[in-house]
């Protein structure tokens, strides 16, 4: 708990995944990939609850040894290719009110982002807390070598043309304006405005800026390599008292 708000962190973690098969329990420098998260989470002064939601019994009982309770695994019907994460999300609140437990914010962690400082989740929690007149907090990282400035598309003739036609005549990066993508280092809304929304994105959510070598999420072995390699470039950052 932060001041007087209550936080649920929700560790969503399918076990389907055909970009990298095995992703979420796949060993990353010496841990499972979703083990990076968790114990992330032991280290916050300020989360209340940590609730794993997984269809896999295989997550699940790697979830269990590192310290975490899974009673049970979620529907399947919330574990397919096209399922929302705003469902999952939902499913699990209403799943935990049923039982008589009720939070201020939620905070959705992706296990595929395992690049946090061991401050990140509290600083996010803070950050939400001291700006109440706000919905929550969502991370970003800047943009930097695929500006949507310089994305192009095909065109119906198989031409090569600007995705965004406002943005033609941009071939530098000194002519950029900032922009910037949500990586998973976490999302922090309000339940009440969650559920209005059925979004963890509205217009009054504050950005929690994070670094250059965090800009990074595992959807196949590319990606996962690149965080393998990250991490021990930047391990007193991420590794410091885990």
């Amino acid at each position: 708990m932060y001041k007087q708000y209550c936080i649920l962190a929700i560790v969503t973690a399918r076990g389907g995944s055909k970009g990298l098969p095995g992703k979420n329990i796949k060993m990353l420098n010496g841990k499972p990939l979703i083990g990076w998260t968790l114990e992330q989470l032991k280290c916050s002064k300020y989360v209340d609850e940590v609730f794993v939601s997984t269809d896999s019994e295989e997550i699940a009982e790697v979830s269990r040894q590192c310290g975490f309770k899974v009673p049970s695994l979620r529907p399947a019907y919330l574990a397919e290719d096209t399922t929302s994460s705003m469902d999952v999300l939902l499913y699990t609140i209403q799943l935990l009110e049923g039982q008589g437990k009720t939070f201020d914010y939620i905070l959705l962690l992706e296990p595929t982002s395992p690049l946090r400082k061991r401050n990140d989740i509290d600083e996010m929690i803070k950050l939400a807390g001291d700006h109440p007149e706000n919905d929550g907090v969502i991370s970003v990282g800047e943009i930097h070598g695929e500006h949507p400035a310089i994305i192009k598309r095909i065109d119906e003739k198989g031409n090569v043309v600007p995705y965004i036609e406002s943005e033609k005549g941009i071939y530098q990066r000194q002519q950029f304006d900032k922009a910037y993508f949500p990586y998973g280092v976490g999302y922090l809304i309000k339940i009440a405005r969650f559920k209005e929304a059925h979004s963890i994105y509205t217009d009054n959510m504050l950005p929690y800026y994070i670094e250059r070598w965090q800009n990074y999420e595992i959807d196949d072995i590319y990606d996962f390599a690149c965080i393998e390699s990250i991490m021990r470039m930047e391990s007193k950052k991420i590794w410091e008292n885990i």
